[in-house]
């Protein structure tokens, strides 16, 4: 008998009817004997709807009340699936973050989870009961209602997995597993049987959307077996483990991923001095806009051009910045670029594999794709590339590292 842990994502409970599926679906795991947790979000669009609501009073709502009132839509998800499996005679109890105790820091809207009391579950399951727990939400020192932030509830279904040494923790969603690039661009992207929880770190920070990067750490924090499944179609979904043994066998690289929102500023001229990538950064970072990909180039003449990326809706507050400092060190002008983006090819293999970036820049060169900069590390290489030239590169590069799935293969 195991004891899995399931995440049904917005979508999944999207009106009564999807909730009934889900019953459905849990059921027919309590009948093979296992014990089941369920972590649901929120019905989808339902956090935006109540947001609104707030934003109708007051155009920036006080945190704490905010995640007061967003927390309200988990509760409805839990003990409307909890009535579900009760009338199809499966005993179950839903639970909000706050009575799991689901302790939390105080960062409302954003809080991070510090330990999860795990004796009502473990109780409840030994009494034969399926447990629905509000994903999303836990509960501060002082007794506060928190939220997760933006997709919270996977992190829920982590956490909780690894609170109750969950054999297996399955995050259902509207796609049936990762795949080597997103098929929208790609008609032969092939669903992964398994990847591994650090390619799929990367490919979560580089882009591809399919699960949450808080979510990815912790599971492999705490060795949780992950495993990305289709809500509503049968099938394995993609296991993300911590087993690297079975991936070396498989292609060298595991994906590629891809982000538009990227936008690329560069302040010229600037004395090239000790720090002064400190002076550049600094009050950028101060300013509470991430940057990503760095490249520094020296001039004959003393002076350094300085260029790096950041996400595209902080661009505008990046160039200010920027045009600060620029007239603080004498630069001689400051550029930017919003018609950007990066594409990343990601693996394991790459370790044992030499050759992989050579072999990236060839494919791209042969499509006339001009690279503006280049960022590595020890399973992944990352360019920017004219936003235009996005789709080509993802195909030309999912060719060229025989990602392509057979003719005639359909998952």
């Amino acid at each position: 008998m195991a004891l899995i842990v399931q995440k049904f994502g917005g979508t999944s409970v999207g009106s009564v009817e999807r909730i009934e599926q889900v019953a459905e679906k849990v059921k027919k795991f309590r009948e093979k004997g296992d014990d089941i947790v369920v972590v649901v979000s929120a019905m989808s669009g339902e956090t935006n709807r109540l947001i609104d609501l707030a934003k109708q009073i007051s155009e920036q709502p006080v945190a704490r009340e905010l995640d007061m009132m967003v927390s309200t839509g988990e509760q409805v998800t839990i003990a409307l699936l909890a009535m579900a499996l009760i009338k199809r005679g499966v005993p179950a109890v839903s639970y909000t973050g706050n009575q799991v105790r689901i302790l939390t820091d105080s960062a409302f809207t954003k809080a991070r989870i510090l330990q999860i009391d795990s004796q009502k579950i473990q109780g409840d399951l030994k009494a034969g009961r399926v447990v629905v727990v509000a994903g999303f939400q836990g509960v501060d020192e002082q007794g506060n209602i928190t939220t997760l932030g933006r997709g919270g509830s996977d992190t829920t279904g982590v956490a909780l997995a690894a609170a109750l040494k969950a054999d297996e923790c399955q995050i259902y969603t509207d796609v049936d597993g990762v795949y080597t690039t997103d098929p929208r661009v790609v008609a032969k992207a092939q669903r992964l049987d398994k990847i591994t929880f650090e390619e799929m770190l990367e490919m979560a920070s580089l882009g591809s959307k399919v699960l949450q990067i808080r979510a990815v750490e912790f599971a492999g924090k705490y060795s949780v077996p992950l495993r990305v499944l289709h809500s509503f179609q049968e099938g394995p979904g993609t296991l993300i483990t911590l087993d690297e043994e079975e991936s070396m066998e498989q292609p060298i690289i595991s994906g590629i991923a891809f982000n538009r929102d990227e936008a690329k500023l560069t302040i010229r001229g600037v004395p090239d001095t000790p720090g002064v990538a400190f002076k550049i950064l600094g009050p950028v970072s101060a300013a509470n806009v991430e940057v990503d990909m760095i490249v520094q180039n020296v001039a004959h003449d003393n002076t350094t051009d300085f260029t790096f990326t950041v996400h595209r809706n902080d661009y505008n507050n990046a160039l200010s910045v920027l045009q600060g400092i620029a007239n603080e060190m004498g630069a001689r002008e400051v550029i930017g670029d919003t018609n950007i983006a990066k594409v990343s090819i990601v693996g394991v293999g790459m370790r044992s594999h030499a050759g992989v970036a050579s072999r990236m820049f060839e494919a791209l060169a042969k499509e006339n794709i001009n690279i503006q900069m280049i960022s590595t590390s020890e399973i992944k290489v990352s360019v920017v590339i004219e936003e235009k030239y996005l789709e080509l590169a993802v195909r030309a590069l999912h060719t060229a590292f025989e990602l392509d799935a057979p003719a005639g293969k359909g998952d």
